[in-house]
Protein backbone atom coordinates (compact mmCIF):
# COMPACT_ATOMS: atom_id res chain seq x y z
CA UNK A 1 0.00 0.00 0.00
CA UNK A 2 2.83 2.38 0.85
CA UNK A 3 4.59 1.46 -2.37
CA UNK A 4 1.43 2.30 -4.36
CA UNK A 5 1.22 5.78 -2.77
CA UNK A 6 4.88 6.48 -3.54
CA UNK A 7 4.43 5.20 -7.09
CA UNK A 8 1.40 7.49 -7.59
CA UNK A 9 3.40 10.51 -6.39
CA UNK A 10 6.21 9.75 -8.83
CA UNK A 11 3.69 9.27 -11.65
CA UNK A 12 2.20 12.66 -10.86
CA UNK A 13 5.64 14.27 -10.75
CA UNK A 14 6.58 12.77 -14.12
CA UNK A 15 3.19 13.89 -15.46
CA UNK A 16 3.77 17.50 -14.38
CA UNK A 17 7.22 17.44 -15.97
CA UNK A 18 5.75 16.12 -19.24
CA UNK A 19 2.99 18.77 -19.13
CA UNK A 20 5.50 21.56 -18.56
CA UNK A 21 7.58 20.41 -21.55
CA UNK A 22 4.51 20.09 -23.79
CA UNK A 23 3.22 23.57 -22.95
CA UNK A 24 6.60 25.08 -23.87
CA UNK A 25 6.47 23.55 -27.36
CA UNK A 26 4.91 25.53 -30.17
CA UNK A 27 2.14 23.82 -32.07
CA UNK A 28 2.41 23.61 -35.85
CA UNK A 29 0.16 25.95 -37.84
CA UNK A 30 -2.27 24.05 -40.04
CA UNK A 31 -3.55 26.00 -43.02
CA UNK A 32 -7.04 24.54 -43.28
CA UNK A 33 -10.47 26.15 -43.06
CA UNK A 34 -13.79 24.86 -41.87
CA UNK A 35 -14.99 22.67 -39.05
CA UNK A 36 -15.73 19.02 -39.66
CA UNK A 37 -14.72 17.34 -36.38
CA UNK A 38 -14.91 18.56 -32.77
CA UNK A 39 -13.39 17.01 -29.64
CA UNK A 40 -14.65 17.84 -26.14
CA UNK A 41 -12.92 17.09 -22.86
CA UNK A 42 -15.42 17.53 -20.03
CA UNK A 43 -15.03 17.49 -16.25
CA UNK A 44 -18.05 15.31 -15.49
CA UNK A 45 -17.72 15.91 -11.74
CA UNK A 46 -18.49 19.62 -12.24
CA UNK A 47 -20.66 19.44 -15.39
CA UNK A 48 -22.87 16.38 -15.40
CA UNK A 49 -24.57 16.99 -18.75
CA UNK A 50 -21.75 16.03 -21.11
CA UNK A 51 -24.34 14.85 -23.65
CA UNK A 52 -25.18 18.54 -24.22
CA UNK A 53 -22.15 18.79 -26.52
CA UNK A 54 -23.98 16.70 -29.11
CA UNK A 55 -26.18 19.76 -29.73
CA UNK A 56 -23.12 21.46 -31.29
CA UNK A 57 -23.43 19.04 -34.18
CA UNK A 58 -26.91 20.28 -35.06
CA UNK A 59 -26.13 23.93 -34.36
CA UNK A 60 -23.08 23.96 -36.62
CA UNK A 61 -24.50 21.71 -39.32
CA UNK A 62 -21.97 18.89 -38.87
CA UNK A 63 -22.14 15.20 -39.76
CA UNK A 64 -23.73 12.80 -37.22
CA UNK A 65 -20.39 11.51 -35.90
CA UNK A 66 -18.53 14.84 -35.94
CA UNK A 67 -18.59 15.54 -32.18
CA UNK A 68 -16.53 13.29 -29.89
CA UNK A 69 -16.77 13.70 -26.11
CA UNK A 70 -14.37 12.33 -23.50
CA UNK A 71 -15.13 12.78 -19.82
CA UNK A 72 -13.10 12.91 -16.64
CA UNK A 73 -14.15 11.78 -13.18
CA UNK A 74 -12.00 11.81 -10.06
CA UNK A 75 -13.12 8.37 -8.93
CA UNK A 76 -14.57 5.25 -10.47
CA UNK A 77 -18.23 5.18 -11.41
CA UNK A 78 -19.90 2.58 -9.18
CA UNK A 79 -22.95 2.14 -11.35
CA UNK A 80 -21.62 2.60 -14.90
CA UNK A 81 -24.54 4.83 -15.87
CA UNK A 82 -22.66 7.20 -18.18
CA UNK A 83 -22.95 6.95 -21.93
CA UNK A 84 -19.82 9.09 -22.31
CA UNK A 85 -16.44 7.32 -22.03
CA UNK A 86 -14.29 8.80 -19.29
CA UNK A 87 -10.90 8.66 -17.58
CA UNK A 88 -10.15 8.69 -13.88
CA UNK A 89 -7.06 9.63 -11.90
CA UNK A 90 -6.15 5.93 -11.83
CA UNK A 91 -5.51 6.13 -15.60
CA UNK A 92 -2.42 8.32 -15.07
CA UNK A 93 0.66 6.48 -16.26
CA UNK A 94 4.37 7.22 -16.33
CA UNK A 95 5.78 10.24 -18.19
CA UNK A 96 2.38 11.85 -18.69
CA UNK A 97 0.73 8.91 -20.40
CA UNK A 98 -3.00 8.27 -20.09
CA UNK A 99 -3.59 4.54 -19.86
CA UNK A 100 -7.20 4.23 -20.97
CA UNK A 101 -8.36 2.40 -24.10
CA UNK A 102 -11.21 4.84 -24.78
CA UNK A 103 -8.82 7.77 -24.53
CA UNK A 104 -6.30 6.09 -26.84
CA UNK A 105 -8.98 5.84 -29.52
CA UNK A 106 -10.15 9.40 -28.80
CA UNK A 107 -6.66 10.89 -29.04
CA UNK A 108 -5.78 8.96 -32.19
CA UNK A 109 -7.92 11.22 -34.39
CA UNK A 110 -7.30 14.70 -35.76
CA UNK A 111 -9.78 17.42 -34.82
CA UNK A 112 -10.52 20.90 -36.05
CA UNK A 113 -11.64 22.17 -32.63
CA UNK A 114 -10.83 20.96 -29.12
CA UNK A 115 -13.14 22.17 -26.36
CA UNK A 116 -11.55 22.07 -22.90
CA UNK A 117 -14.69 22.31 -20.77
CA UNK A 118 -13.18 22.34 -17.30
CA UNK A 119 -12.01 24.92 -14.79
CA UNK A 120 -10.22 22.96 -12.07
CA UNK A 121 -6.47 22.51 -12.17
CA UNK A 122 -6.38 18.73 -12.63
CA UNK A 123 -3.27 17.07 -14.01
CA UNK A 124 -5.12 14.39 -15.96
CA UNK A 125 -7.43 16.90 -17.66
CA UNK A 126 -4.46 18.97 -18.80
CA UNK A 127 -2.55 15.90 -19.99
CA UNK A 128 -5.59 14.73 -21.94
CA UNK A 129 -5.81 18.14 -23.59
CA UNK A 130 -2.14 18.25 -24.61
CA UNK A 131 -2.39 14.84 -26.26
CA UNK A 132 -5.17 15.90 -28.66
CA UNK A 133 -4.19 17.04 -32.15
CA UNK A 134 -6.46 20.02 -32.91
CA UNK A 135 -6.16 23.23 -34.91
CA UNK A 136 -8.14 25.44 -32.51
CA UNK A 137 -8.35 24.99 -28.74
CA UNK A 138 -11.20 26.56 -26.81
CA UNK A 139 -11.59 26.82 -23.04
CA UNK A 140 -12.97 28.76 -20.12
CA UNK A 141 -11.41 31.74 -18.36
CA UNK A 142 -10.69 29.97 -15.06
CA UNK A 143 -8.67 27.24 -16.78
CA UNK A 144 -5.01 27.44 -17.79
CA UNK A 145 -4.79 30.05 -20.55
CA UNK A 146 -1.60 28.49 -21.98
CA UNK A 147 -3.63 25.53 -23.21
CA UNK A 148 -6.27 27.42 -25.19
CA UNK A 149 -6.40 29.69 -28.24
CA UNK A 150 -9.90 31.05 -27.50
CA UNK A 151 -10.97 31.70 -23.91
CA UNK A 152 -14.57 32.44 -22.95
CA UNK A 153 -15.58 34.25 -19.78
CA UNK A 154 -18.61 32.22 -18.76
CA UNK A 155 -19.43 29.84 -15.94
CA UNK A 156 -19.01 26.10 -16.36
CA UNK A 157 -22.73 25.48 -15.85
CA UNK A 158 -23.82 28.12 -18.41
CA UNK A 159 -23.59 25.92 -21.47
CA UNK A 160 -26.01 27.98 -23.59
CA UNK A 161 -23.80 31.07 -23.33
CA UNK A 162 -20.70 29.01 -24.08
CA UNK A 163 -22.39 27.46 -27.12
CA UNK A 164 -23.53 30.80 -28.55
CA UNK A 165 -20.11 32.42 -27.97
CA UNK A 166 -18.36 29.48 -29.61
CA UNK A 167 -20.52 29.72 -32.70
CA UNK A 168 -20.10 33.51 -32.85
CA UNK A 169 -16.30 33.39 -32.67
CA UNK A 170 -15.95 30.51 -35.12
CA UNK A 171 -18.02 32.56 -37.59
CA UNK A 172 -15.78 35.59 -36.97
CA UNK A 173 -12.73 33.43 -37.66
CA UNK A 174 -14.53 32.22 -40.80
CA UNK A 175 -14.36 28.61 -39.67
CA UNK A 176 -18.12 28.00 -40.01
Amino acid sequence: MVFKAIQDKFKAKSGYKYLEDELKKSRPVIDKKGISCIACIVDMDKFGNAEAFQSLRQQMGLQPNAVHVMGYKRGQDKYGMFSIPFCTDKDLGWNGSVENGDFSEFSGREYDVLINYFVEDRLLLKLMSTKINARIRVGLKEADSDMNDLIFDCRLGDFETFQSELEKYLRILKEL
